[in-house]
């Protein structure tokens, strides 16, 4: 007996992929044809082929790839294992662990430009919390300006995304816990398994699609993070905190060169499409471990 065709699911999904083709297919398709033109606020729009690509990597480019890489790294790893580390608190069976649950969000809760301007505070040499805090306590003899400096410019900026992002983490991979089976748990601990081992060969396993999930959300979002750097930094000093998606929006929209931004945003997208393929390989790895070791205790 022949299967008949069935259109109506699809009529029924037409308008969400029409608005999907409009909100993100022709935007991509339009940044990457802006990036083979000359397209700026003073020239005409004209095919120059590769040129903003070769210009790219033939200039400074590379530095700010491999400084977003950094940036990205330092502080998704972070917020991991401070996500990891608190959501195993979290988890514990101690008495107020509602209200902790609560008392961890208001880094998530606080309005980005809010908590990053209350950063920038903090690390002001002059009046900050930060700098008074290490004069009195001896480690600096004097106002230290930490956004000033190349090295610790970046790293106040890694903090900065650190403080607002792990809270989302940390409930995220706490949710995650609270889906192993007690029953495993249980298992391991007649069998004599301390509490470290079942959190390594019990827990962890089991989280580590969601744990791979997160890590990369983040990445994403880090990537993508432009309010932080941009509050803080501008970009500076001396471009030590310029990573792709503040040289994009400098070259675009401050300098007006359309055309070379968009080589700038295509070339982010490709790096962001790199990184989820290789999240897809290992979510899909992680996947057939946690279903072995579920049918191995069932």
């Amino acid at each position: 007996m022949t299967r008949r065709f069935d259109a109506f699911p699809y009529l029924l999904l037409l308008p969400a992929a029409l608005l999907t083709l409009a909100i993100v297919a022709w935007p991509v398709v339009e940044t990457f044809r802006l990036s083979f033109t000359n397209a700026s606020i003073r020239a005409t729009e004209d095919y120059i082929g590769f040129q903003n690509y070769e210009r790219l990597f033939s200039g400074s480019f590379m530095a700010i790839i491999w400084r977003t890489l950094l940036w990205v790294a330092l502080s998704v790893c972070l917020k991991l294992a401070m996500g990891l580390f608190g959501a195993v608190l979290l988890n514990a069976a101690v008495p107020g662990r509602a209200l902790f649950r609560v008392l961890v969000m208001p880094p998530w809760i606080v309005p980005i430009a809010i908590g990053v301007f209350m950063w920038s505070w903090m690390y002001n040499g002059q009046f900050g919390m930060i700098s008074g805090l290490l004069q009195r306590w001896g480690f600096l003899a004097g106002p230290f300006e930490f956004l000033g400096y190349r090295n610790s410019a970046f790293l106040a900026t890694v903090v900065t995304d650190v403080w607002i992002g792990t809270p989302l983490v940390t409930l995220y991979l706490l949710a995650a816990m609270q889906t192993v089976p007690r029953e495993l748990h249980e298992a391991a601990w007649v069998d004599g398994a301390s509490r470290f081992h079942r959190f390594r060969r019990v827990t962890l396993p089991l989280i580590a699609p969601s744990l791979a999930t997160m890590a990369l959300l983040s990445a994403i979002w880090t990537f993508n993070s432009f309010e932080i750097i941009w509050i803080l930094t501008e970009g500076g000093p001396r471009g030590a905190t310029t990573t792709m998606i503040i040289d994009t929006y400098k070259t675009a929209i401050s300098r007006f060169q359309y055309g070379a931004g968009a080589a700038r945003s295509a070339t982010l997208l490709v790096l962001l499409m790199v990184l989820t393929g290789i999240y897809l390989l290992l979510l899909n790895r992680m996947a057939r471990r946690a279903r072995r070791l579920e049918e191995a205790s069932a």
